[in-house]
């Protein structure tokens, strides 16, 4: 049995950090496990200009504690008025990618796009650029069973984006359904897909075990047992096109604790250790650095970091909760027993 897990330093391609005071308290703990982060820009306002974006990157970076080292990697935010222009402006700041949500897919999306259509020239201008999309993959129509809308976005909405964009990066976020994976496994080098700790370790039953538990509610939602194995299976097989993206998303636990509860998972505080218990239970703990540290560098085409971290087998539990501005938060697994635990500070290579 193996006891310690050393491997580099790995990177969150899918985060949220919130702003001011919030911010404040959950930066740290993305900083202490990962190099760098994609950003999500949902904010309100979202973050839609190049100088807001490298705003959000300044208040980020006075948010962290003294001596932790961490890279935001920002975005914009796509809505239906997004100026062309601003493609060219976001790629001379070293912004990497676009977040496309849906409107009304999920938190802070209202401002989002309410038709794929109406941004085809930013995307174009994207193309060109080398720019990223990434892709909160739901369809928004009512009439569609929440536990399908993945699938049916697939069929809808990406099979056409990807024949009209070829050369276009996209990486289909927090995917949760075997259907998911498969496309993404057959789909050509330009298409990828994040995956997160929680939609490896629960499937929807974790939703309704003793009661309605709401700090597992997130979108798109935990699906059925042969959705999650596909999952696992797609994270620890041998495919570069599958990464870490923990889709960590902190709210105040009165507003999760709530009749009209807000989706979002927050796993930053044990984001490695969660990924670590997923591969160990999967017992692909050999493959976990490549899911981990190596994959989405790759795809995102920057370097693997240099510096190692260290994974040791102890047991611990996991916090009930943590301060967030003027409340608290409840992390995922509040109060259960994890079995990794991240090894204080990075060692050099």
């Amino acid at each position: 049995m193996t006891d310690s897990l050393t491997l580099r330093r790995p990177d969150d391609w899918h985060l949220h950090l919130r702003d001011g005071a919030q911010l404040a308290a959950v930066a740290a703990h993305s900083a202490a496990q990962f190099a760098r982060a994609i950003v999500m820009p949902n904010l309100r306002p979202p973050v839609t200009t190049t100088a807001q974006a490298l705003a959000y990157k300044a208040r980020i970076l006075a948010a962290l504690p003294q001596g932790l080292k961490f890279e935001p990697l920002m975005t914009l935010y796509l809505t239906d008025a997004l100026p062309v222009q601003e493609i060219a402006r976001a790629r001379a700041a070293g912004i990497l990618a676009c977040k496309l949500y849906p409107a009304g897919a999920t938190t802070n999306s209202d401002a989002g796009v309410s038709d794929i259509r109406r941004i085809e020239p930013v995307l174009e201008a994207m193309q060109k650029a080398g720019m990223l999309l990434l892709v909160h993959g739901e369809v928004t129509d009512p009439e569609i069973d929440i536990f399908d809308r993945e699938a049916v976005f697939i069929e809808r909405q990406l099979i056409p984006l990807r024949q009209r964009f070829p050369e276009l990066k996209i990486v289909f976020e927090h995917i949760t359904t075997r259907e998911a994976a498969q496309y993404v496994a057959q789909a050509g080098p330009h298409t990828a897909a994040t995956i997160t700790a929680h939609h490896l370790l629960y499937n929807r039953n974790a939703l309704f075990t003793g009661g309605i538990r709401p700090h597992y509610y997130c979108l798109p939602v935990l699906k059925r047992e042969q959705h999650r194995q596909a999952l696992v299976q797609a994270a620890t097989g041998a495919s570069a096109k599958f990464f870490l993206g923990t889709d960590s998303a902190p709210h105040p636990a009165r507003l999760k604790e709530h009749a009209s509860g807000c989706a979002g998972c927050y796993t930053a505080h044990a984001a490695i250790e969660l990924y670590a218990e997923a591969f160990d239970r999967a017992g692909a703990l050999q493959r976990f650095e490549g899911f981990a540290s190596l994959h989405g560098p790759a795809f995102y085409g920057l370097p693997a970091n240099e510096e190692r971290i260290t994974l040791r087998r102890e047991r611990w539990s996991v916090p009930e909760r943590y301060p967030f501005g003027e409340g608290e938060l409840k992390p995922l697994a509040a109060g259960e027993s994890l079995n990794w635990r991240l090894e204080p500070g990075a060692a050099p290579a």
